[in-house]
């Protein structure tokens, strides 16, 4: 009888032990306002991104927002109106780049948005106050730039490598520079609540391409992070397909550049350090039948053992 007792009560353990380390698991929630690339303006980039069991969100990018939100009401993850979400769950921006599928939900949301920071580095906040704010396309909400200065967004320049916290949230970030068409530059993201961490990437083409080290130096600054697990994810684009030739990869990535890359973080890593290691696939590009050919290369061609992740708008997940 004792030693029955014994066995139900290391069950017992290993039960409340094993929904611990479940609900431990979970650091972030992310909320796709937005997935894809290209010519869907009802749903380009843009991530809500959260500590879990919080509200405190960041955006990663603002492609589309207000589609977004909609999208996510309807699939109950949200239980407020699409304004209660623009005004009071979103704390700020992060904007990788200023091309307008990354850009244009901030831009058009902006006269019902509330008081809050826009996150970039120098060069994308300049070409975001010069050709977007500047109280001639758009009238200047920030409170930098041409014209006059409405003062909704506080416009927060990143210097590259340096941590900072993300107003009204528990996270900071760290911004890493990319290359996107050589010498046009992108910016990574590397998102930490307390020692849990998120790298989001703006859109980059790899290295062997844009002929530079970006995501090299980056695989070297976090892989550290990989073999302590305290990074739960990374977030990168794949737009095209094998197919698509190295001169009209317009600085993206396809399914064997990906690959190549992550071979690249391995080696900084250790071997099978990845097996299991969540990839969130973004900025897919239509047309259709092209997400499909990407997804079946990035599984035919994952012998690191990745779980790739492919977000959908509206449906929220847990990191």
């Amino acid at each position: 009888m004792k030693i029955i007792k014994m066995l139900l009560g290391c069950l017992i353990l290993l039960s409340v032990n094993s929904f611990s380390q479940k609900v431990q698991k979970s650091s972030f929630q992310v909320v796709p306002l937005g997935v894809k690339g290209g010519i869907d303006e009802k749903n380009l980039s843009a991530y809500l991104l959260a500590p879990s069991n919080t509200k405190d969100y960041i955006c990663l990018d603002a492609g589309t927002i207000n589609s977004g939100i909609e999208k996510a009401i309807e699939n109950k993850i949200f239980k407020v109106s699409a304004s209660e979400v623009l005004r009071k769950y979103i704390k700020g921006y992060l904007i990788s780049h200023a091309h307008l599928d990354h850009v244009s939900g901030l831009i058009i949301n902006s006269p019902a948005d509330s008081s809050k920071t826009v996150y970039a580095t120098k060069k994308c906040m300049e070409m975001m106050e010069n050709h977007y704010f500047n109280d001639q396309t758009w009238a200047n909400f920030g409170d930098e730039g041409p014209g006059f200065h409405i003062k909704r967004y506080h416009f927060q320049t990143l210097n590259i490598g340096e941590e900072i916290p993300i107003t009204n949230t528990a996270m900071t970030v760290k911004s890493f520079p990319l290359s996107h068409v050589n010498p046009y530059e992108s910016t990574a993201f590397l998102i930490r609540n307390n020692n849990n961490y998120i790298l989001y990437l703006g859109d980059t083409g790899p290295d062997a391409v844009e002929k530079n080290n970006n995501l090299k130096e980056l695989w070297t600054a976090v892989a550290p992070l990989i073999r302590s697990k305290e990074l739960k994810g990374i977030f990168i684009e794949v737009s095209f397909p094998n197919e698509q030739p190295d001169q009209f990869l317009f600085g993206h990535l396809t399914p064997k550049y990906l690959t190549d890359e992550l071979h690249k973080l391995e080696e900084l890593t250790g071997e099978n350090s990845l097996n299991g290691f969540k990839i969130i696939i973004t900025h897919l590009k239509p047309p259709a039948k092209n997400i499909i050919k990407i997804k079946e290369q990035l599984k035919t061609q994952n012998d690191l053992g990745l779980k790739f992740i492919f977000p959908e708008q509206g449906k929220s997940f847990e990191l």
